[in-house]
């Protein structure tokens, strides 16, 4: 039997698994579910020969008695000694939100597409890579090596209670695994090679509460607000735009450097729903504001933060009683993994040899735990590889192909056995 046989024999096993990891609603924030959907893991990969470890990132961000933050770590040894390869999948999704025709936890199957929240970001990814190990440990049963499947919490949040986590603890140490593949969705064609920058900061601007009869006696740090983003508009988005960049990043808009206005709160806090009255009448003494920066691998972080708070001053001088601060809130460095790594070059032959195509090179516009895989464990030879349109991510009516999902598990299955030394059957 080849392994392409022996994945297109589970096609059915695929969805079922799929349905069955959409329909465990486990929504961040809060971090729900995350027990169940680990216990699940480790009782479908046991059998397979799997040695599996759960480990709760106990202390880390959001981690807590009614939400614990736990991940699936399971380990399958060859007959020999050789190299690892890891397949790496987060189990958190996003809110369902509004807008969806079918059930957001259903698993509804229609027209080749399997629907859910997560199952195109990425539990059909993380379905295809336990296939295509399963296939594989049945064609090639005396392989030399070790394959890794992990299950993580908390990527919609920044990973830190899950990759981040393990990661600190040795899990990615380059003397442990040497190959990581991550199957976020980006389409079965592309090879995700890294991603861009990010820093989020919050910036508050102060002012003096008054009267709002008598606005003159106060100081609107409202419109102190207004009069950064007037600076931004004049000066800083236009020089953003300047900025190019050399990494594939897709889609075409991000090979720029961008900044997005994440939040503003300002003046008087707002109410609980049943809360019918009218606000009190007083000028807004602070006001602060959530900026989202994403930068390229050609700029400086320090450079980016001097640039944003250049913009500050500018209205300093312009503005004789405006005073503010300026937070860091969380920071990444770009990365980008070089195409003849041995985990790029081994999937890019097996979507040749799969697809008949040439991989497509890209880059991510926004973070993934390649970022913490990359700083933390020092484990450079990573990408992210896997079914699904990154575009349905976080929509209503997110879904994955099926034909998609059975592809990329042919094309993991194919890595494998490239990473690993095996004849192809």
């Amino acid at each position: 039997m080849t392994l392409d046989e022996a994945i297109e024999g589970r096609r059915d096993e695929l969805i079922a698994l799929t349905q069955d990891l959409v329909r465990m609603p486990t929504l961040n924030p809060p971090g729900r579910g995350y027990l169940e959907i680990c216990e699940y893991l480790r009782d479908r990969l046991a059998p397979s020969g799997f040695a599996v470890e759960m480990v709760r990132a106990e202390g880390a961000p959001g981690d807590s008695d009614k939400y614990p933050r736990w991940n699936v770590v399971a380990r399958r040894e060859g007959v020999r000694p050789g190299e690892c390869v890891h397949f790496n999948s987060h189990i958190d999704v996003v809110e369902v939100g509004q807008g969806w025709t079918v059930d957001p936890f259903g698993g509804e199957v229609r027209d080749g597409k399997l629907y859910g929240r997560g199952a195109c970001d990425m539990k059909g990814g993380l379905a295809a890579s336990i296939i295509a190990a399963e296939a594989f440990l049945e064609v090639h049963p005396d392989f030399a090596g070790a394959i890794e499947i992990s299950g993580t919490a908390d990527e919609e949040s920044g990973g830190y209670g899950g990759v981040a986590y393990l990661a600190e603890k040795g899990f990615f140490d380059p003397a442990r695994v040497q190959h990581v593949i991550i199957p976020e969705p980006l389409n079965k064609d592309r090879i995700c090679l890294g991603h861009r920058g990010v820093w989020w900061a919050e910036v508050e601007t102060k002012g003096r509460i008054a009267h709002g009869s008598m606005p003159f006696l106060g100081d609107c740090a409202v419109r102190h607000m207004g009069a950064v983003i007037a600076e931004m508009e004049e000066s800083l988005f236009p020089a953003l735009a300047e900025k190019r960049t050399e990494m594939p990043v897709v889609p075409e808009g991000a090979r720029q450097s961008t900044l997005n206005i994440n939040s503003i709160h300002g003046g008087e806090p707002e109410q609980e729903e049943d809360y019918t009255g009218l606000p009190a009448p007083c000028v807004p003494d602070r006001a602060r504001m959530v900026i989202d920066r994403r930068f390229l691998i050609e700029e400086d972080l320090a450079a980016v933060k001097d640039e944003f708070r250049a913009v500050l001053e500018r209205v300093a001088a312009r503005r004789e009683t405006f005073a503010y601060e300026l937070r860091d809130l969380f920071e990444v460095l770009p990365t980008m993994t070089e195409r003849d790594a041995p985990v790029v070059e081994a999937v890019a032959e097996a979507i040749r040899s799969t697809l008949g195509t040439e991989a497509d090179y890209v880059v991510s516009p926004g973070t993934y735990d390649q970022k913490h895989i990359d700083r933390i464990g020092k484990l450079h030879n990573c990408i992210a590889y896997g079914p699904g349109i990154l575009d349905l991510a976080h929509q209503p009516d997110e879904y994955v192909g099926i034909d998609d999902m059975v592809d990329s598990a042919k094309v993991m299955g194919r890595a494998l056995e490239r990473l690993l030394g095996v004849e192809a059957g």
